[in-house]
């Protein structure tokens, strides 16, 4: 493959695993995750991608720290996880649509099987980082407060280079 296909595909990876991890902040799936996917892959040609990365990384993070505090977070976790899992293999089993189903055929387990094993990869990446999160995080404070002082560290660092380039900005005016 030659430099400049490469780059078209990796690139073209890049938008797509934010795009994907943007629409799975409200949808199902490991939204943070693909979106950091998709910053990794960009940051190898743009620098705004590679300053994001730390803080999007950061922050799923957090996240996944959070998400097993207690024990109802970790049971809420896994049960919609496999929640996700078995609407995956409804999907991918497609079963008849039933009578009481208000809306055209049409809408009834849309999008078909492709649906459902998107679904249950969901669900298996779910799974996977519930327990990643839970091994790493659960009744480990010191874990959750080194994450945290990163997380700070990441702010800090991101405030002075806006600061930085806030004062760039303010000179290259002056200059004009």
């Amino acid at each position: 493959m030659t430099g400049a296909a490469k780059r078209v595909v990796l690139e073209v990876l890049g938008w797509v695993l934010l795009l994907a991890g943007i629409a799975a902040m409200v949808l199902p799936g490991p939204g943070l995750l693909l979106i950091a996917g998709g910053l990794a892959v960009l940051s190898q040609q743009y620098t705004w991608a590679e300053r994001l990365l730390e803080p999007v990384l950061l922050r799923a993070l957090r996240a996944a720290a959070e998400g097993v505090e207690t024990w109802p977070r970790i049971v809420m976790s896994t049960l919609g996880g496999l929640v996700l899992g078995g609407l995956g293999v409804l999907w991918i089993v497609g079963p008849d649509v039933p009578s009481w189903w208000p809306v055209a055929d049409k809408w009834w387990l849309f999008g078909g099987p492709w649906t459902g094993v998107t679904l249950l990869v969901s669900c298996v990446i779910a799974l996977v980082l519930i327990v990643y999160s839970y091994r790493r995080f659960h009744g480990n404070p010191d874990a959750v407060a080194a994450l945290e002082g990163k997380i700070d560290e990441a702010d800090e660092e991101a405030h002075d280079q806006r600061e930085r380039m806030r004062h760039r900005r303010e000179r290259e005016e002056e200059d004009r």
